[in-house]
């Protein structure tokens, strides 16, 4: 019997599944990380166990000078220890970065995510237990921040102009698999910031045939 396979994702509130311009929450079948553990768990891929660990305004490797814990970086490794053995970390950073308290640019936003990408690496998991791959997606172009949010955003539509392809560069050096939202889908056709529902179904249904190979990469089984 195959062993079950353990997948972590680590992002913000565009994978927490925020409705655009309310503070609800989509279920976890209608995240893109529900669509994509369905859509695994119903191919011959074995059993597939998905654990999501998003956090609204999570930057990459910045503080919110206005809400504690936002920083991705400061805790990915005590996430990585407590969740191992881990076959998969998925991460889907960056759109935070650009929030209008920020002066960053593409490159900032990058090299955070190459810095998750040393910490997942070197965190002090238990001995024996794997390092796990890792899957870096960008997150979706930023479209004119409207509604409630769009002044925490306000001009992050034109600073994170590249984001995609500062992601891929980094992404690609360090020897990380990469998948761009931006070939399936935009951000949300109401705020301009995170994804609404049909765009989280299209998410996870293109992940899944890449996830599925990742998986099927490492398997010792």
């Amino acid at each position: 019997m195959p062993t079950t396979k353990h997948i972590l994702v680590y992002s913000d509130s565009l994978t927490w599944g925020i409705i655009p311009t309310t503070r609800q929450r989509l279920p976890f079948e209608e995240r893109w990380p529900g669509v994509l553990h369905a859509a695994l768990n119903a191919g011959e891929n074995g059993r597939i166990r998905l654990t999501e660990d998003c956090l609204n305004g999570r930057r990459t490797a910045f503080d919110d000078p206005y809400k504690p814990g936002r920083n991705a970086l400061s805790g990915v490794q005590q996430v990585i220890e407590a969740q191992s053995p881990l076959d998969l970390v998925i991460l889907l950073l960056g759109t935070n970065d650009f929030q209008s308290m920020h002066q960053h640019k593409p490159w900032h936003s990058a090299t955070g995510i190459a810095a998750l990408i040393n910490a997942i690496r070197t965190a002090p998991v238990e001995p024996g237990m794997p390092v796990p791959p890792i899957l870096v997606i960008a997150p979706p172009q930023l479209d004119n921040p409207r509604g409630p949010i769009g002044p925490k955003f306000e001009g992050g539509d034109v600073a994170s102009r590249g984001l995609a392809q500062a992601i891929r560069q980094v992404s690609g050096d360090a020897g990380c698999a990469f998948f761009d939202s931006n070939t399936v889908t935009t951000s949300s056709t109401h705020d301009g910031v995170h994804l609404d529902a049909d765009q989280h179904h299209a998410l996870g249904v293109a992940l899944a045939p890449v996830v599925a190979e990742l998986l099927a990469d490492g398997a010792t089984d």
